[in-house]
């Protein structure tokens, strides 16, 4: 009995220092994998000026992704390092900051940047250094560039720019009786270019009459005039397409000069952005907004995409950013999520070789699968349009209530009817 219980304490013994064993190696994989070199991916950001409030958003979806992929033990082995600088959202740094992330920084990979100005002007460099990036968020930002090893990070398809306001002007005409006159604003720079550009294709296409189509300087702190004069010509429906900061100015004097076409909105992109919200509060009422990627609705519950927007909510707090992130937050974590996977399916840092991959391949990510098509855009577009409606007071839970923030377009993720002409209500 005593030889017995003796054997069976030395083969329990020894099952545990073979469980302990490999305990100890895989954390010591780990540790080791993590004390490696790490690889830096380098990008700017807009952190201040008119990007600030969605680009603080995106670094804190891009560090949630980092501290991730870190826990479980990096790429290729190895912890990952992100070094970035705030563009101060102006085109003119993009070239500086490239240019020293790659020959001071000696970034391994690239991102970025955010928002259809900063990346169309940084693709110039990044196109004559060869080096595969990921735009987020920008809008036909490739277009005239056409560089193979761009791609997007932005679910408008392979023709953008027809596509960012396709859901605008299909709703429009779906009402009885149809509108007759539309007029087309934005700012003169190439996010506004391009979405005004499409605006004009898809109002001809519907037959609409265009009485008013003009660009203003992204700088102007006064949109008045611009809305007195649109007000004068008396548009049946009204497409904007503004930065953060002159969605509020555009809000706020159309309210004080009464204009009320049977539908304005557009690519919006201050609607996007929870503290410019609170501001505008019940002046959003009525606004429809195709700018909008993400929404927390059941058709959009993609897996992971809950536990990001949870993470993220937590790290807001404190932070004076968007408490939400949902228009911004699951893109930026996408972002890196397609980066790694290209990186770990070619075992490699190259990035010729990262490019082949991202042209071929299907990416899983929390914003739904990914496959990139022409200019590197999505090869299948998902675009959205909502409506804000009842609002009473600049309220969170108003503004987190979907009754509020309807989906009224297209069919496949319709929450409800569009409230035409708002007024009627």
């Amino acid at each position: 009995m005593i030889l017995r219980g003796i054997a069976r304490a030395n083969a329990l013994a020894r099952r545990t220092a073979r469980v302990l064993f490999a305990a100890v190696a895989i954390a010591g994989a780990a540790t080791a994998a993590l004390a490696a070199d790490p690889i830096k991916i380098g990008f700017s950001m807009g952190l201040t000026g008119a990007n600030g409030p969605n680009g603080k958003q995106l670094l804190v979806a891009l560090e949630i992704w980092r501290d991730d992929i870190n826990a479980k033990g990096g790429l290729l082995g190895r912890p990952v390092e992100l070094v970035y600088y705030d563009d101060q959202t102006s085109p003119t740094n993009e070239a500086p900051i490239y240019t020293k992330l790659i020959n001071i920084d000696k970034v391994d990979l690239v991102l970025g940047p955010y928002g259809t100005n900063m990346i169309a002007a940084a693709l110039p460099i990044l196109a004559q250094r060869n080096l595969t990036t990921i735009g987020i968020l920008g809008t036909a930002a490739n277009h005239e560039v056409q560089y193979k090893n761009y791609f997007s990070m932005i679910s408008l398809g392979e023709d953008p720019i027809r596509e960012f306001s396709r859901g605008f002007f299909e709703v429009a005409m779906a009402q009885n009786p149809k509108p007759q006159t539309v007029a087309i604003v934005g700012a003169d720079a190439e996010f506004g270019k391009n979405s005004t550009d499409g605006a004009r294709i898809n109002a001809k296409a519907a037959g609409l009459k265009i009485v008013y189509d003009q660009r203003y300087p992204p700088t102007t702190a006064d949109l008045t005039p611009v809305v007195r004069a649109i007000k004068a010509l008396n548009p049946d429906i009204v497409y904007v397409a503004s930065y953060p900061t002159d969605t509020v100015l555009f809000v706020r004097a159309a309210a004080e000069a009464g204009l009320s076409a049977k539908m304005m909105g557009g690519a919006m992109i201050g609607l996007l952005a929870t503290p410019l919200k609170m501001q505008m509060g019940p002046l959003m009422n009525g606004y429809v907004n195709n700018a909008e990627m993400f929404v927390p609705a059941p058709s959009f519950n993609f897996p992971g995409v809950d536990a990001v927007l949870k993470e993220y909510q937590k790290r807001a707090k404190g932070q004076g950013i968007d408490p939400f992130g949902y228009g911004f937050v699951p893109y930026g974590y996408a972002t890196g999520q397609v980066l790694a996977q290209a990186v770990e399916g070619t075992k490699s840092l190259d990035h010729a070789k990262i490019g082949d991959y991202m042209r071929t391949q299907n990416f899983s990510t929390v914003v739904g699968d990914i496959r990139f098509g022409k200019n590197g855009e999505w090869a299948k577009p998902r675009s959205i349009m909502t409506q804000w409606r009842n609002l009473t007071a600049s309220s969170l839970d108003q503004l987190n209530n979907l009754n509020n923030w309807a989906i009224v377009w297209p069919p496949e993720h319709k929450s409800a009817d569009i409230i035409y002409p708002y007024q009627k209500q």
